[in-house]
C-alpha cells in the first residue's frame, strides 16, 4: 500500500480507536435501560431500489439494516424500546420514489428515513419528507443537489463536484493521460458526475476527445455504435458515469469488439455486478469508492464485514458499510434525544465538526450547513475478479 493510503489508514484508525467505542457503548446494553423502556416499538423506515435493474443494491442496503437492527435489538433496543424496520422499494424510479416517500414520511411512527439510493429517488423524495418533517439520509446519493433547497435531507458521503475533480485529477496527475472518452447514464447521477469531471479536466487541460456518449439504463443495452463513436476518437481512457449495470456491458462489448482502452469508473460502477456481468472483461478497471474494506480497515469495520458474512454467506460492499453506519448513527442520535422528528434534525444538523460527528465504520459523519458530508475518497482495482485498493490514490 502506499505512504498516502497508509497516512490515511492510520489517520482514520487513530480517530475511530478513541471515538467509535464511545459512540457504541453509549448504545444501551440491556433492554430497559433507555429511558422509553415502557413504550412501543421505534420505527425506521428505509429506501432503496430492493428490485428492478438496481436490486444488487437493494439487498445490500436491506443486509445491512436487517443486521444493524438486530444487533440493536441485542444489546435492548434503541432507548430500551424495539427497532423496527418499514421498507420501501423504489426501484430506482423518480415516480416509485415519491410513492415510497408518501408511504413512509405519513407513518407517525417513523422516526427517520435511511434512503434514498439512487440521487435521482432522494430529489424526488425530498419536498415530501420536507413537508412531513422527517429526515431523509442517504447513505448512497452523490448528487449536489441532493440537499439543496431542504432542512431535513442529509448525507454520509461525498458530493459528485468532488468525485468529479478527483476524477479528472486521477487521470491527469496519476495516471499521466490526457485523452479522455465519456460515457453517462442520463439521469441526475450520471450527468451530474459526468459535468463536474468534464469541467475538471477541461480546466486541467485534458482532451475530452469525442462528445460524451449518453444512454437510458432502464433502455439501452447494446452500446456499440457509441463505442465506434469514442474509439475514433482515440482515448486512452474511457470513463464511466453510471451504475454497475450499463457499465459492465459497456466494458463487456467494449473488450468483444477488441478495444484495449482502460475504464475509470464513478462511484455507482462500485459493485459486485459489475463483476458478474463483465466477467474477466472487467479486470484492470479502476474505480472511485467512498469506502474499501482493506488489510487496515479498523477492527469496528473488520468486525462488521465478519458478522456481515457470517450472516449472509457473501461480503458486504461500500453501500451496505453506509447503510449500516446511517443506521446504527440514527439509533445513535435517538439515544441522544429521542425519537421526536425534529429534534433528531436539529441534532444531526448540529453535527458540524468531526468532535461532534458520529464515528463509523466509514469514517467520522459530520455535516456542513447544507446537510453535506465530507469523506475522503479511495480508488479500487478490479484484480481477479475481486475489487482491491488501486496501487495509487487521488494525489499520488
Amino acid at each position: 500500500m502506499s505512504d498516502l493510503a497508509n497516512r490515511r489508514s492510520r489517520r482514520f484508525l487513530l480517530l475511530l480507536a478513541v471515538a467509535l467505542p464511545a459512540a457504541l457503548a453509549s448504545l444501551p446494553a440491556a433492554r430497559g435501560q433507555g429511558e422509553d423502556g415502557d413504550a412501543g416499538a421505534i420505527k425506521f423506515g428505509v429506501a432503496g431500489p430492493m428490485t428492478g435493474s438496481g436490486a444488487v443494491y437493494g439487498e445490500m442496503i436491506r443486509s445491512a439494516a436487517l443486521l444493524a437492527q438486530g444487533e440493536l435489538n441485542d444489546r435492548g433496543g434503541v432507548r430500551g424500546r424495539r427497532l423496527e424496520i418499514e421498507f420501501g422499494d423504489d426501484q430506482g424510479k423518480n415516480d416509485q420514489a415519491v410513492i415510497v416517500a408518501k408511504k413512509l414520511a405519513g407513518d407517525p411512527e417513523i422516526s427517520i428515513v435511511i434512503g434514498h439510493f439512487n440521487s435521482t429517488c432522494s430529489i424526488a423524495g425530498r419536498e415530501t419528507y420536507k413537508e412531513a418533517g422527517v429526515v431523509e439520509f442517504s447513505p448512497g446519493s452523490t448528487n449536489v443537489d441532493v440537499c439543496n433547497n431542504t432542512e431535513w435531507t442529509f448525507r454520509n458521503l461525498y458530493r459528485d463536484d468532488y468525485q468529479g475533480q478527483c476524477l479528472a485529477r486521477y487521470v491527469k496527475n496519476t495516471l499521466s493521460l490526457t485523452r479522455v472518452a465519456v460515457f453517462f447514464d442520463n439521469d441526475d447521477y450520471g450527468k451530474g458526475l459526468k459535468d463536474a469531471f468534464v469541467a475538471e479536466a477541461e480546466r486541467l487541460g485534458l482532451s475530452i476527445v469525442a462528445p460524451p456518449q449518453g444512454y437510458i439504463r432502464e433502455r439501452d443495452s447494446d452500446f456499440r455504435t457509441s463505442l465506434d463513436t469514442l474509439a475514433a476518437g482515440n482515448p486512452e481512457v474511457i470513463l464511466i458515469s453510471g451504475l454497475y449495470e450499463a457499465a459492465g456491458t459497456i466494458i463487456k462489448q467494449a473488450r468483444e469488439k477488441g478495444m484495449k482502452t482502460p475504464f475509470l469508473g464513478g462511484d455507482g460502477v462500485f459493485s459486485p455486478g459489475l463483476i458478474e456481468i463483465a466477467g474477466e472483461a472487467a479486470e484492470g478497471t479502476l474505480i472511485t469508492t467512498p469506502f474499501l474494506f482493506t488489510e487496515t480497515s479498523s477492527d469496528e469495520a473488520k468486525g462488521f464485514k465478519t458478522r456481515f458474512e457470517e450472516e449472509y454467506g457473501r461480503s458486504p460492499d461500500t453501500w451496505a458499510a453506509l447503510t449500516y453506519d446511517a443506521v446504527m448513527q440514527a439509533a445513535w442520535v435517538i439515544e441522544k434525544v429521542g425519537p421526536d422528528r425534529k429534534a433528531i434534525r436539529d441534532y444531526f444538523a448540529s453535527m458540524t465538526t468531526t468532535e461532534k460527528g458520529y464515528p463509523g465504520i466509514t469514517g467520522i459523519t459530520y455535516f456542513d450547513e447544507n446537510g453535506d458530508c465530507q469523506k475522503p475518497l479511495w480508488v479500487a482495482l478490479v484484480k481477479y475478479g475481486e475489487f482491491d485498493l488501486a496501487p495509487k490514490q487521488v494525489g499520488q
